[in-house]
């Protein structure tokens, strides 16, 4: 009896390989359900559908529950005081209440800001956060634009600004050693002291390797004085973000880039304490309490709303919520298996491909094993010889044939340049003669010459990709060669 229980015990445990195993096949046929159901107008269209790092695709019950919202509703400007703007005053109040409860973080402790986009977030603390000689900025070589705009301001405040550089896997090199350096450059201090707290900015998963970087980071930085900025537009469609755990004193996203819809509504999430450390460079309508011409005066409001600029978006984020609930009942333990099951056979698939003469068709930027990554992968598609066909030849034909892939840098040079290794010089030198002569990307190409790439390949998978998606992206990869 003791020996069956045991068996019993172990044929359940959460990480055998029959669970797994059981998972998997749970998993195929609940996802092949919710394709044929609630994204069905993707085999409709006969469209492969690979770049749900650029957004998420909605589920037709998304659309279907907030236009039941519409159809009942009457809904006003949230700025009144009548009946109509109530109910839109409490939309966005139950929406703030469910990003929080998504992110797993405590109302007395964070507050939700609306914002059009993760840009419009950034820019926020951007343009707010007290900058100064004694507060370094600190950013992730691997960061999206918006991310690095945040130099900009900080330079202008007279912040000395560092990057983190990457290794040969587009991971962080060497993270704490570069935040203690930033700290100890210009005679700061490493530990902290009033009024020289610095920024650090990092994506929680590369927008272009799909590499997770370590949350830990979070910890590590505010042990050094930092403030912490985490871009969670790309880790947040597949994986979760606890900041009971990880208390970052701001996160940033997009709400289409975890559920298709709505577009134009993104969210910073912010401490309240560290919230109350920004210092706004104006006020708009709707924030403020007050504002007097007579006097040349105003009163910013309190919490969230002292940022969030003009009317904000109250119908589009009445979405949220119906957005939410759809993934919570697809479950994110559930989808996050999924995108990693089809993450790692994208990889096996990609690693395999040779040419005649044994040499790879294909070059992976970032890691090409499942280690601390996520669903996106990219990569250059390459010649017999080696050489690197043009991003863009492979883009063109695969949408050709209905696979949706993206081509380019991602608007994150960083891990462009360390994955293309362009050359310091040469690339310095190609900058400059664009700045007066124009730039595109066939120019730069020209310009640094033959054999480096300028520009990959990026494709990435969410709820309903499935493998026959990847196998038709595959045999695009094959068909192209050099004598196209």
């Amino acid at each position: 009896m003791a020996r069956r229980a045991a068996l019993t015990s172990l044929a359940i445990a959460p990480d055998s390989s029959y669970t797994r195993l059981v998972d998997a096949r749970d998993d195929a046929r609940f996802f092949a359900t919710l394709r044929s159901t609630e994204y069905a107008r993707l085999d409709r269209a006969n469209e492969a559908y690979l770049d749900f790092t650029g957004s998420a695709l909605y589920a037709e019950s998304q659309i279907t529950a907030h236009a039941e919202r519409m159809r009942q509703g009457v809904f006003g400007n949230p700025h009144s005081e009548n009946g109509p703007s109530k109910l839109s005053t409490s939309i966005i109040d139950e929406a703030r209440a469910r990003v929080l409860s998504f992110l797993n973080a405590s109302s007395d402790e964070y507050d939700v800001c609306f914002t059009a986009n993760t840009t419009a977030a950034i820019k926020l603390v951007a343009e707010s956060y007290p900058f100064g000689p004694r507060a370094p900025l600190v950013l992730a070589a691997d960061n999206h634009n918006s991310v690095n705009g945040l130099r900009e301001f900080a330079r202008r405040r007279g912040s000395a600004v560092a990057y983190i550089p990457l290794d040969e896997e587009l991971r962080l090199d060497n993270a704490e050693a570069h935040l203690r350096n930033a700290r100890s450059a210009r005679n700061h201090c490493v530990a902290a002291s009033p009024g020289s707290e610095g920024l650090f900015a990092f994506p929680a998963q590369s927008n272009f390797s799909g590499v997770k970087h370590p949350l830990d980071l979070v910890y590590e930085a505010k042990s050094l004085g930092y403030s912490v900025l985490v871009d969670a537009a790309a880790f947040l469609p597949s994986s979760r973000l606890s900041l009971s755990a990880y208390p970052a004193d701001f996160v940033v996203f997009s709400a289409y880039k975890i559920l298709g819809y709505p577009t134009g509504v993104g969210a910073l999430v912010g401490r309240k304490s560290s919230m109350a450390r920004l210092e706004r460079p104006w006020f708009a309508g709707g924030t403020v309490e007050y504002a007097s011409v007579q006097h040349g005066t105003h009163l910013l409001r309190a919490g969230p709303e002292a940022f969030e600029d003009g009317t904000p978006a109250f119908l589009s984020i009445a979405a949220l919520s119906d957005g939410l609930n759809f993934m919570e009942s697809v479950g994110w333990r559930r989808m996050g298996r999924h995108i990693s099951s089809l993450t790692e056979y994208t990889l096996a698939r990609l690693t395999a491909l040779t040419h005649r003469n044994g040499n790879p068709r294909v070059r992976i930027h970032g890691p090409t094993g499942m280690r601390s990554r996520g669903g996106a992968l990219a990569f250059n598609v390459l010649n017999p010889d080696g050489t690197a066909i043009p991003y863009a030849k492979v883009v063109d034909r695969a949408s050709g044939q209905g696979v949706s892939l993206r081509g380019g840098c991602f608007c994150n040079p960083g891990a462009a340049e360390a994955a293309f290794d362009f050359p310091y010089a040469a690339t310095a030198r190609c900058l400059s003669a664009a700045a007066t002569d124009g730039f595109s990307i066939d120019k730069f190409s020209q310009c640094l010459g033959p054999g480096v790439p300028v520009g990959a390949v990026r494709l990435s998978v969410g709820i309903p990709s499935n493998t026959a998606d990847i196998d038709r992206a595959i045999d695009v990869i094959e068909s192209v060669s050099i004598s196209d």
